[in-house]
């Protein structure tokens, strides 16, 4: 799914903190902005003028203005029918600058909105892109529990009524955090990096069965809750039969990984059983984890010594 916003949306949301004043063409109010990743975040949504793509934000800045100062009556003609044929979104004068009758007869006349920012142009640009980022990427809703454990995001999945609500209180209690229960949502910002939050709605509540709806903030603190992370592991909850867990492997465990927005994500599934303590095997499967990440392999190492043991005895 390609997210969309329009003129009107980005106005609203960043008049006070880009400075914005709705200069003309309010028939443009409408026209959407549409993104076109997957994951490529904002690049090319917002650009200067000497990047002329259909459906994008274009910045007029002082340079720009410098530039229009030196055209002919005919060459500025053409450069504005060029700017205007692509239909921009939104056409945005940075640093408070002024621009002609017929820059303004031309907004009219194509329906497309320009505003007036305060800010200059470099720092309008960067502002955009980081809202855009997040705007624009594209979403998921996964069902689950997403957590902050030892810094890392935690997506907690699995079947219904198999304890995961139960198994976020408890690692609340050890001083982790939680983002979201029962329906987080994806976003990719980058293409590497995909970020976790929670539906306003949601926020700082967590349904565990028998006590109802909980308010973590309210039970535990500020410092229990977190607003976003970005997902680094997901652990999924599966009960298993004495079979299935006779084909779990005893050195490697049970890894794999799960495609989110287009990104493979690593996995450990954890068999759920009567008197396991969960809450350790999650944060142990962090610790793990973060091992793998700089490169160290226990089972790698493990598998090593003995084959070294193996060969020292088979030298004697």
């Amino acid at each position: 799914m390609n997210p969309s916003i329009t003129t009107r949306d980005r106005y609203n949301a960043l008049r006070e903190k880009l400075g914005l004043e709705w200069i003309a063409g309010r028939g443009g109010s409408e026209r959407l902005l549409q993104g076109g990743f997957p994951g490529s975040g904002s690049q090319g949504l917002a650009s200067p003028l000497n990047y002329i793509h259909p459906n994008r934000i274009q910045i007029i800045g002082r340079a720009e203005l410098i530039y229009f100062s030196g055209l002919d009556t005919d060459l500025y003609q053409d450069v504005l029918d060029k700017l205007f044929s692509a239909t921009p979104a939104t056409v945005i004068l940075a640093d408070g600058i002024n621009v002609g009758e017929k820059f303004i007869d031309h907004t009219e006349r194509t329906e497309t909105l320009i505003l007036r920012s305060s800010l200059p142009d470099a720092r309008l640009l960067d502002e955009l892109q980081y809202y855009l980022t997040n705007v624009m990427a594209e979403r998921t809703t996964v069902h689950g529990v997403y957590m902050e454990v030892l810094g890392t995001g935690v997506l907690l999945t699995g079947p219904a009524a198999v304890g995961k609500s139960e198994l976020a209180l408890e690692l609340i209690s050890r001083g982790h955090r939680l983002i979201a229960d029962d329906a987080p949502e994806f976003a990719r910002i980058t293409p590497d990096i995909i970020k976790g939050s929670c539906p306003p709605l949601l926020r700082d509540f967590l349904e565990v069965r028998g006590l109802g709806i909980l308010n973590i903030r309210a039970m535990f603190g500020d410092s229990a809750v977190k607003f976003n992370k970005t997902i680094h592991l997901i652990i999924n909850l599966k009960p298993m039969s004495e079979a299935e867990l006779q084909d779990i492997d005893r050195l490697r465990g049970s890894h794999a990984s799960r495609n989110l927005l287009g990104l493979q994500i690593p996995e450990v599934t954890l068999p759920v059983a009567p008197g396991r303590e969960m809450g350790i095997l999650v944060e142990t499967a962090v610790r793990q984890h973060m091992l793998l990440r700089t490169g160290y392999d226990a089972s790698e190492d493990f598998i090593n010594k003995h084959q070294a043991i193996l060969d020292d005895n088979g030298e004697e």
